[in-house]
C-alpha cells in the first residue's frame, strides 16, 4: 500500500480548510449559536469541512455520542463553567480512535495544525484515542 500526498499550497499542512469552517467557529465563539462543531476531512474536496453542529441546549453526552466510534474527527466544544459567573472555555478536540484506519489517522494528524491555525483563540486542546481521554472530568481538570 502506498500513500500519495498532493503537493501544492497545503502540502506542508495537510488538507485545506473550507471557508465555512471559520464562520461556523465564529458563530459558536461569538454568537453562542452552537454548543459544538464537528469537522471532518472531505478527501474528494481535499479540505476540512463542517460535518455537524450541536444546538446550544445540547449536552456533553450529546456531543460525544455524535463522534464516530471508528473514524477520526476534529471538534470544537464550548465548555461553559458555572463558577460564580458563567465563562466559556472553548476546547479543540482531535478525536482519533485506536480502531480507525491508519490512513485516516495520518490525514488527521498532518492536517490538524492548519485547522488549529484557522480557529485562533482556542486555548485548550485535547488529543483523544479513547473516550476516557475526553470525559467531562478531563475538561474540568484543564479549566480549573
Amino acid at each position: 500500500m502506498s500513500f500519495r500526498f498532493r503537493a501544492g499550497k497545503n502540502a506542508s499542512s495537510g488538507m485545506g480548510v473550507a471557508d465555512h469552517c471559520k464562520g461556523t467557529f465564529l458563530e459558536l465563539q461569538r454568537k453562542k449559536a452552537h454548543r459544538y462543531v464537528i469537522f471532518k476531512i472531505d478527501e474528494k474536496k481535499n479540505e476540512v469541512v463542517v460535518e455537524k453542529t450541536g444546538n446550544p441546549a445540547e449536552s456533553y453526552d450529546d456531543f460525544t455520542s455524535a463522534l464516530p466510534e471508528n473514524d477520526c474527527r476534529y471538534a470544537i466544544f464550548d465548555f461553559v463553567t458555572s463558577e460564580n459567573c458563567q465563562k466559556s472555555k472553548i476546547f479543540f478536540i482531535a478525536w482519533s480512535p485506536a480502531t480507525s484506519r491508519i490512513r485516516a489517522k495520518m490525514l488527521y494528524a498532518t492536517s490538524k495544525d492548519r485547522l488549529r491555525h484557522e480557529l485562533d483563540e482556542v486555548l485548550y486542546e485535547i488529543q483523544a484515542t479513547d473516550p476516557t481521554e475526553m470525559e467531562l472530568d478531563v475538561l474540568k481538570e484543564r479549566v480549573y
